[in-house]
């Protein structure tokens, strides 16, 4: 007879959603570069009320009390709804069945080996899914899991146009350092009180080769990839021109149709500023059990069922993030055209 899991504390809610939040991040590159603060909320939706291009949290309130001052002038209120991304495995008899001890403790170990590997593959499964939405905040458009589908576009939200700069690469004659001097007065006329230390571009394989090869360019990328050289770096990591930190970025993934999603579309990049206080942000909303209800979300959660007579446990994680840019007019798209 199998050991029941559910007579031990260390298969409750409590413990498995402690054990996947403390599990190692396997981030994409938006996520090691921190840019996006953590914050739990206690609801679904997210109330925020916009003011000359930025968005102010509004809290949410006990049911009954009074609501939040209504400010008025040029501030509109606007509400988002958090992403719900569940995922489910299950974890079967045969799967620890190499564990003999009959009516032992070490049956549940069994069981709590594969229950942590099982979380591990599905919390990176999380982990690439919130990469492709923090992506997405800094487009300016969120997607869906499927690529396709758009969740939420911030320059539609606010009533603003998407800055694209056309880096024009196919000519030897456009003037690279000027486009990058565009890049920067449009971000720092955006910036609106925020602080910035600098100014990264995440682009694709394709606006990356032209760029270092342009006429304008490649004496400045043969000089630092020299000393990149003699340190043993990676010369697509950054590579800074005209006060703007190029980085090749190829981020993708596999949707559940089974197609693969690039995260950066070929021949384009997304500039946007690095030291930021405020303005990015991933909110994370409660997990949809009773036991969560009105509480600070968390990152993750995880949950252990037992089957229909006996016959193994269902395993159910989620995340409910929301990554946002709150003032969308300092991102900016670069494209080139030839």
């Amino acid at each position: 007879m199998m050991q029941n899991p559910f007579e031990n504390a260390a298969f409750s809610l409590v413990e498995l959603t402690a054990a996947i939040n403390k599990l190692p991040n396997i981030y994409g590159r938006v996520g090691q570069l921190g840019l996006f603060r953590d914050r739990g909320i206690q609801s679904r939706v997210l109330l925020a009320e916009e003011k000359n291009g930025v968005l102010n949290l509004l809290p949410s309130k006990p049911v009954g009390s009074p609501g939040t001052q209504n400010k008025r002038g040029d501030r509109k209120a606007r509400s988002f709804i958090i992403p719900h991304i569940p995922l489910e495995d299950a974890v079967m008899p045969e799967d620890v069945s190499g564990v003999r001890a009959f009516g032992t403790e070490s049956q549940l170990e069994g069981v709590s080996t594969i229950v942590n590997d099982r979380l591990q593959e599905m919390k990176n499964k999380h982990n690439i899914t919130i990469e492709h939405l923090r992506m997405g905040a800094l487009k300016g458009i969120i997607l869906d899991g499927d690529g396709t589908t758009t969740l939420y576009n911030l320059y539609t939200e606010f009533g603003i146009t998407q800055k694209v700069v056309d880096f024009v690469l196919g000519t030897s004659t456009t003037n690279i350092g000027a486009k990058c001097r565009e890049v920067l007065r449009h971000i720092e006329d955006n910036l609106m009180g925020e602080v910035a230390q600098t100014v990264r571009v995440l682009v694709s394989e394709e606006f990356y080769d032209k760029l270092i090869v342009h006429p304008n360019v490649e004496k400045a990328y043969a000089s630092w990839s020299a000393a990149q050289e003699r340190i043993g770096g990676d010369m697509r990591s950054g590579f800074t021109f005209g006060g703007l930190t190029f980085e090749e970025y190829r981020g993708k993934s596999t949707n559940a149709a089974g197609s693969v999603v690039r995260f950066i579309a070929a021949s384009e990049g997304h500039a946007f500023p690095v030291g930021s206080v405020s303005t990015f942000q991933t909110l994370f909303a409660p997990a949809d059990f009773n036991e969560t209800v009105n509480t600070i979300g968390l990152p993750y959660y995880a949950k252990l069922d037992e089957r229909k007579f006996g016959r193994g446990w269902d395993l159910h994680t989620q995340s409910n993030p929301l990554p946002i840019c709150y003032r969308p007019g300092v991102l900016v798209k670069v494209h080139t055209s030839n």
